[in-house]
């Protein structure tokens, strides 16, 4: 295990800078979303565009930068790493707000994607760093609410934006806040040394492709990395197409869709990624498999909720203020509740699997692999089979689209399914002195 330092309120105070930057992490990422429909108005391009737009061309680039920027992190330390890329990704998002062409919007959101890979991976390690493990998943909870909050706000506040003052304000306003935040890390966090300071006594510094190599060698790990890459195509396709499908296939406008799937939707994730994370804390201190029974639970849940949701014909529940209430998005809210129970377990996990020294670059992989998968291949595969559906669906097409991504998380319940015996055998290893860290395991 990780040793960490006692948790004091300095503790707190640390996690809830991380957890702020985490939040304008996500609502700079998730902007997009409700912006789709003007932005493809004023460029004129399609769903396929916009899916390379937001999918791949983000993908790649936060893909390319997240290991090295992990690496740098285990070797100078997280507090300046993540520090750095917020106020970069912050400013490229306000970059975006003056894009005067289709092509350069695309560089300042690569600018963006190339910020937040020094984001996530380093604030995960770091946090393991400052709390002990048996509070570790309820901390990475506190952390991982960053994505459900970042979609209240991004989503929320991004669609009022746009409706009444035009999509540039949005993403000029909203990428402010970032760079103070950022600032604020810097100078008013302690954190504990840089893991290779403290791992000095260990030898010689590895290369970046043998870690990698050795990384991918543990079964445990590499399932885990797998299960984040299905289940993230799955959520970032439902998460970037959902406020188009409830304005294409429901008849809402741009900032009640942004309202019900930021606010309304945000909130059940929000309550979900606490309950997982304090779940896993209490079940794993009996068995550690819950640690990866947890969200192989939640996985299952959501399942039939996320069909419903897309499967369900028009009509109105109820409205809240002027905002109609369609009866699918019943059903998106238990899916926003339990479909968020997999990333902050599986996080914790790896936290238990590596030492200081290498887990910002484990995480980094974990990460990669839901990024390059989930925000690179979900976004744009719905994109493209919505236009293919459109001859033959019409304005339905990307309701079947979507509904078809539902196959991604089946299959991230069979790797979670894959994951929990191996995971458990290991833990009982290390825990019985059997293996050694970085070693190639059961």
């Amino acid at each position: 295990m990780n040793p960490s330092p006692p948790v004091t309120w300095r503790t707190h105070y640390a996690l809830l800078v991380l957890a702020s930057i985490y939040v304008f992490n996500y609502i700079d990422r998730q902007l997009m979303a409700i912006l789709i429909e003007p932005v493809k108005q004023e460029f004129g391009i399609s769903d396929t565009g916009i899916g390379l737009l937001s999918g791949v061309t983000f993908a790649v680039f936060y893909t390319v930068f997240g290991l090295p920027l992990g690496r740098l992190s285990d070797r100078i330390g997280r507090k300046p790493v993540i520090a750095f890329s917020c106020m970069a990704w912050s400013l490229m998002t306000m970059l975006c707000g003056m894009a005067g062409s289709f092509f350069t919007l695309v560089l300042a959101r690569i600018g963006v994607a190339i910020g937040e890979a020094g984001g996530t991976a380093p604030s995960v390690a770091m946090v393991s760093d400052l709390y002990p493990a048996h509070r570790r998943s309820t901390a990475l909870a506190v952390l991982m609410l960053g994505s459900s909050l970042g979609a209240i706000v991004g989503l929320g506040l991004g669609g009022w934006i746009a409706q009444h003052h035009g999509w540039r304000y949005a993403f000029l306003l909203i990428g402010a806040p970032g760079i103070l935040l950022g600032l604020l890390l810097l100078l008013t966090v302690r954190s504990p040394a840089p893991p290779r300071v403290r791992q000095a006594a260990e030898g010689p510094q590895e290369g970046w492709l043998r870690t990698l190599a050795e990384l991918l060698r543990m079964p445990s790990f590499l399932w885990l990395v797998l299960t984040g890459g299905a289940a993230a195509i799955a959520g970032y396709a439902i998460g970037t197409w959902s406020p188009s499908f409830l304005i294409r296939s429901h008849g809402l406008n741009m900032q009640q869709a942004g309202f019900l799937v930021g606010v309304v939707g945000g909130t059940g994730s929000t309550i979900g990624t606490l309950v997982c994370g304090m779940l896993t804390d209490r079940l794993a201190r009996r068995d550690v498999g819950w640690q990866i029974g947890v969200p192989l639970l939640g996985t299952l849940l959501s399942i039939p909720f996320a069909l419903a949701y897309f499967l369900w014909p028009q009509g109105v529940a109820f409205h809240i203020g002027d905002t109609p209430v369609p009866q699918a998005f019943l059903f998106y809210s238990a899916f926003g509740f339990f479909g968020v129970w997999w990333a902050t377990p599986c996080l914790g996990a790896i936290t238990h699997l590596f030492p200081a020294h290498r887990l910002a670059q484990a995480t980094a992989i974990f990460v990669m692999a839901m990024t390059l998968l989930g925000v690179g291949v979900g976004p744009l595969l719905i994109g493209m089979l919505s236009d293919v559906f459109v001859p033959s669906l019409q304005g339905e097409s990307l309701r079947y689209a979507l509904a078809a991504s539902v196959v991604l998380l089946v299959l991230a319940a069979g790797f979670l399914a894959m994951a929990l015996p191996r995971y458990r055998a290991r833990m009982k290893g290390l825990a019985g002195g059997a293996a050694t860290v970085g070693a190639v395991a059961v």
